[in-house]
């Protein structure tokens, strides 16, 4: 028997399970590997998860190698944090691909924005790429903001490339990708917005539609795809989903935290097997290393089961 935290799980050896199997209704045999039933992995999730009630959980799986599809709480929506910033990655490939810009023409770096409640001047206080702004003034090109808005998670950049590509665009591009529920209304940091409820959410059934685009090549075309998941690739951050993977695994993905919020969305391959999408989206861990562990152990949790 091994222990993981709240929950114990039995290892049974390989004939005694298959002979299970054939008599237990619901136990699907889907390989030789004895990968359980979706229904099997999401009480396995759900036990782990048990142990913080305090929290909202919710956990979105696309794997075309086994067929298992599957959300907890898939449609609970949450503040959306950085992961918004998937779907603006997304819709500056799609502007770029549709002739509206080239990604090597610039943005002027400038720390001046307009809030979406009156038009009022705002400035970006609070950011992980402290670099950017030693560039104040000067001119970028679209393709390294893009690229520092995913991989440092960079407000600045996302704002800028905001006013380029505007929010609205973004959210008729995620509607028509199937993601419903998830919106992008602004920037980062308007202060007066979120006062007023006006916030960017998400939802880990709908992240997941936008990765598993981006991991079939029909995020914009398979050039922009292709990309796009490079970028993806290189996140800086990568205390949970990929804390809980196998050093071998590269993980496609974007975090998103603020207080109280901890999020990582991701398109994951382990090394020498087909790819698979995992979300998730966490709501009400005061600590966020608390909730980066639980998130590592969800995935490891997931990966056990369909790798």
């Amino acid at each position: 028997m091994r222990r993981r935290a709240g929950l114990s799980v039995v290892f049974l050896a390989p004939a005694l399970f298959v002979a299970l199997c054939v008599t237990a209704p619901g136990c699907i045999h889907q390989d030789q590997h004895m990968r359980p039933s979706t229904e099997a992995l999401q009480a396995e999730i759900e036990s782990f998860v048990s142990v913080w009630p305090q929290a909202e959980i919710a956990v979105a799986l696309i794997d075309p190698e086994t067929g298992a599809r599957f959300s907890i709480q898939g449609d609970r929506v949450f503040h959306a944090a950085s992961t918004m910033k998937v779907p603006v990655l997304i819709e500056v490939y799609r502007q770029a691909e549709a002739g509206r810009f080239s990604l090597d023409d610039s943005l002027r770096v400038e720390n001046d924005f307009t809030s979406i409640v009156d038009g009022s001047p705002f400035r970006i206080g609070d950011d992980s790429d402290d670099a950017l702004y030693e560039h104040t003034g000067r001119s970028l090109p679209i393709r390294d903001l893009a690229e520092r808005m995913i991989t440092m998670s960079s407000n600045l950049a996302t704002n800028l490339i905001i006013e380029r590509v505007k929010a609205d665009s973004v959210q008729r591009a995620m509607e028509a990708m199937g993601a419903r529920t998830m919106r992008v209304l602004r920037g980062v940091e308007d202060i007066k917005a979120f006062e007023q409820g006006l916030n960017n959410t998400a939802t880990a059934s709908d992240l997941a539609v936008l990765l598993d685009a981006i991991r079939r090549n029909e995020a914009v075309s398979p050039e922009a795809s292709e990309a796009m998941r490079d970028i993806l690739l290189d996140q800086e951050f990568n205390e949970m989903i990929p804390a809980g993977l196998p050093g071998t695994a590269r993980v496609a993905h974007k975090t998103g935290w603020i207080t109280g919020i901890a999020h990582d969305a991701a398109i994951i391959y382990p090394e020498n097997a087909p790819p698979y999408v995992l979300v998730i989206l966490t709501e009400g861990f005061d600590d966020h290393a608390v909730a980066s562990e639980v998130g590592a152990g969800i995935a490891r949790i997931v990966h056990e089961a369909v790798r």
